[in-house]
């Protein structure tokens, strides 16, 4: 399974970024698709989750600005990141859960700065 990432860049703070993940090999029924985020000396955190049923999940800090949409014919999944701030900056890791094996993308820099 290999997922490829892409998206990332740099974006004055206020702005927009649309990133996509699209997972391919042997895929089956991925229950959940999501995005986490790491500054360097940090832990990975979580930005938000979509389970197979459509139901969502985020951290409090991206409420309201940021929205997860999976496409399950395509295997993708999206983060659409809107009203970006300087601490939104960090390398963005997209992540699913199939048959209760963790698969991790490559990662993303996102960097916000005026």
């Amino acid at each position: 399974v290999q997922l490829q990432a892409s998206g990332g860049g740099l974006v004055q703070p206020g702005g927009s970024l649309r990133l996509s993940c699209a997972a391919s090999g042997s895929i089956f029924s991925i229950d959940r698709m999501g995005w986490y985020r790491q500054v360097p000396g940090n832990q990975r955190d979580l930005v938000a989750l979509i389970f197979s049923g459509g139901s969502t999940n985020y951290a409090d800090s991206v409420k309201g600005r940021f929205t997860i949409s999976r496409d399950n014919a395509k295997n993708t999944v999206y983060l659409q990141m809107n009203s970006l701030k300087p601490e939104d900056t960090a390398v963005y890791y997209c992540y699913i859960m199939m048959r209760y094996s963790a698969y991790w993308g490559q990662g993303t820099l996102v960097t916000v700065s005026s």
